[in-house]
């Protein structure tokens, strides 16, 4: 077996395949750059090597500079992690040059499924179904426009050597496809260097799934069944699970055996998917393989037991696949949430800082049996860069149903703490609890659907939020019993604890009487429920695990004046607990308005503005583009939402700016 392996990744992937080399007894050297001095990665690795500044197209996608990291390490192998070079014929082509094993499949492959359009035609002649579209390239906006009403809207426009949700635009007529064309296009160019585009045909309402394949260098090929990742924003997966709620047993081996006979065509060796899009009668069309490890293979590790990375790494040194196909079974289910640096109350716009609170769920067996796994490359303290994917970690769970794995999900990221950045924890939650995600009915327009006015919190039932009140009201009585005891008061002035209480939030109020025990408390409220309330959470603490009528219930908590500031299953709440005599006089007071900002265009993120598209004195219609926003290596198009003309334009192309910062006023 390998001795040395290098990781030519960072963050979370390149955890995760130094946790594997740990475990084999392979020693891993990590590479970093400017901005990853004190990365999570480069603490772990056995190793590490500076190979340059900050953005990755002077870093980590420098070849020669990985090159340079590899001959000075002595490593015998790389291991590319996904994203930056590792769908790189090149870079394969010039570590097989350096007599240095790649840790995936051969350049040929890479190349030949790498190109979006040469892998449609030779999945064609494979006899895989696929999507009708434009083969060739397209060669400016005009032409894309050509090309979309011929094959009908809408279509997607796609960077040929893409992924990640990169380069990727839907466009529904001709002004979409110019601007989509464009920015997908500069996309391509920054992301991967290579801004080469195509257009294929959008099937609407379709699932997302992909088959897992793995092959050896003996001629073995095996797929590892499904993961759903219809759960997708801009084309980019945010849930996925295994296997999918919708496939049959027929329709799962016909995709799988599809796939594989793709990956023979190709000589396919390591770990692969190929990805396809679905539709209600279970007609499946061929949409690209990534010629790589996807960032939602533990969801298939977790169903199958098998470790892909060490199979990746066990196949790159010539070892035979140590199972058939007729061994990998389907055990139980699993789900993964994208914990991203995104604002999901800002249209899940970047965000960027230090992360003053970063405390993930325990992993490994829980109560209920089930299993919690947080993938990660970031720490409490470490700061989230402008310069690259936002996904902080991967949080997933197993349960030995769908119903299960969800209700872990759900617990886990109640107790999930992430402080000091905008994240789209509160989203993963709220899907978590949607009817619709639970039922299975689930297609890539889900999120576009549910939430058309982007996020603004989940709305619980109001059977939760009598679980939270009546919790509410148990934790304010622990407060203020701690109260009571503080020392140094005056004489004659002992304060009694009342059980009667009103407890507010959401817009409905519980009128509640406590019995309080050494054990906990019972809590009946104004309709005649009792619920009873044990936890042993004390003030001060930021994570409260109660249990109410004997089923967990778990939730952030901040102090607010008068009660508690409570987040749980994609909701964050204001819950005030007062006697009866303070419930009455708040009802007096006025709430404070916020500022009017409609005049205004403020910047929705830190980022750098790219373009200003208007100038002073120009009249603009709604949906009109206004400016262009660059972060983390997304081109963020600004609009107007209504008519009006521009009185006065504060920022300029090339100027960075932050959170609400004033772009552009108008009259």
């Amino acid at each position: 077996m390998f001795k040395k392996i290098l990781i030519a990744n960072r963050g979370e992937i390149a955890c995760r395949v130094i946790k594997t080399a740990r475990k084999m007894g392979i020693r891993s050297v990590a590479v970093y750059s400017d901005a990853d001095r004190g990365a999570l990665h480069v603490k772990m690795a056995d190793e590490a090597i500076h190979i340059g500044p900050s953005p990755a197209a002077q870093s980590y996608i420098v070849i020669d500079k990985i090159m340079a990291a590899v001959k000075a390490s002595g490593a015998e192998a790389v291991h590319p992690g996904y994203g930056f070079l590792s769908e790189n014929m090149n870079f394969a082509a010039a570590l097989e040059a350096a007599g240095v094993v790649f840790i995936g499949p051969p350049s040929g492959a890479i190349e030949a499924m790498g190109d979006k359009i040469t892998s449609k035609k030779l999945a064609m002649a494979a006899g895989v179904s696929t999507v009708p579209g434009h083969m060739g390239l397209i060669d400016d906006a005009e032409h894309a426009v050509k090309i979309a009403g011929e094959i009908g809207y809408p279509v997607m426009i796609k960077a040929s050597a893409g992924g990640g949700g990169k380069g990727m635009r839907i466009a529904w007529n001709d002004a979409e496809a110019r601007e989509g064309f464009q920015s997908s296009k500069n996309e391509a160019a920054a992301s991967f260097g290579d801004d080469r585009i195509f257009i294929e045909k959008f099937v609407t309402q379709p699932r997302h799934i992909e088959i897992q394949v793995l092959g050896d260098k003996h001629g073995n090929i095996v797929y590892l069944h499904e993961r759903e990742c219809s759960i997708q924003r801009r084309n980019q997966k945010v849930i996925e699970e295994a296997p999918s709620p919708f496939l049959d047993e027929a329709t799962r081996k016909a995709m799988g055996e599809q796939a594989c006979a793709l990956a023979r065509a190709v000589g396919y060796t390591s770990a692969g998917t190929v990805e396809f899009i679905v539709d209600g009668a279970r007609k499946f069309y061929f949409l690209e393989m990534n010629t790589r490890l996807q960032v939602e293979h533990p969801v298939t590790e977790l169903i199958t037991g098998v470790d892909l990375v060490e199979q990746m790494i066990r196949v790159a040194y010539g070892e035979k696949l140590p199972f058939a196909q007729s061994d990998l079974k389907i055990n139980g289910w699993a789900m993964e949430s994208r914990l991203y640096a995104e604002d999901p109350y800002r249209n899940f716009l970047p965000s960027i800082g230090r992360l003053s609170r970063y405390r993930p769920p325990v992993e490994g067996t829980t109560p209920r049996g089930g299993i919690v796994r947080n993938d990660t490359g970031v720490f409490e303290g470490g700061e989230i860069s402008m310069f690259y994917d936002p996904m902080i970690a991967k949080l997933c769970t197993w349960g030995p149903t769908r119903a299960d794995a969800i209700e872990e999900m759900r617990l886990a990221l109640d107790t999930f703490e992430v402080e000091g950045i905008g994240h789209n924890l509160p989203f993963v939650g709220a899907v978590m609890e949607h009817p619709r995600f639970q039922s299975g009915n689930i297609t890539t327009a889900f999120i576009a659907e549910e939430y058309p006015e982007g996020f603004q919190g989940a709305t619980l039932d109001a059977d939760t939020l009598a679980r939270v009140a009546a919790s509410a009201a148990a934790m304010n009585r622990v407060a203020e019993i701690r109260r009571t005891r503080i020392s140094g008061t005056m004489d004659n002035h002992e304060r009694r604890v009342g059980d009667d209480w009103v407890v507010t939030l959401q817009g409905v109020e519980h009128i509640v009487k406590i019995a309080a025990d050494p054990a906990g408390s019972t809590v009946t409220l104004d309709d005649g429920r009792s619920l009873r309330v044990t936890s042993d959470w004390t003030p001060g603490q930021t994570l409260a695990s109660l249990m109410v009528d004997a089923e967990p219930l778990v939730m952030k908590v901040g102090k607010i004046s008068g009660g508690f500031r409570l987040r749980l299953r994609g909701a964050d709440l204001k819950v005030h607990v007062r006697t009866p005599r303070q419930a009455e006089l708040a009802k007096l007071m006025l709430e404070k308005v916020p500022p009017d900002t409609s005049k205004f265009l403020l910047c929705p993120m830190p980022g750098l503005i790219a373009k200003i598209m208007v100038a002073v004195g120009d009249e603009v219609q709604e949906g009109q583009a206004l400016a262009t926003v660059e972060a983390m290596k997304m081109e963020n198009i600004l609009k107007a939402e209504r008519r009006g003309v521009v009185k006065s334009v504060s920022a300029t192309a090339g100027t960075s700016l932050k959170v609400d910062e004033v772009i552009m006023e108008f009259e």
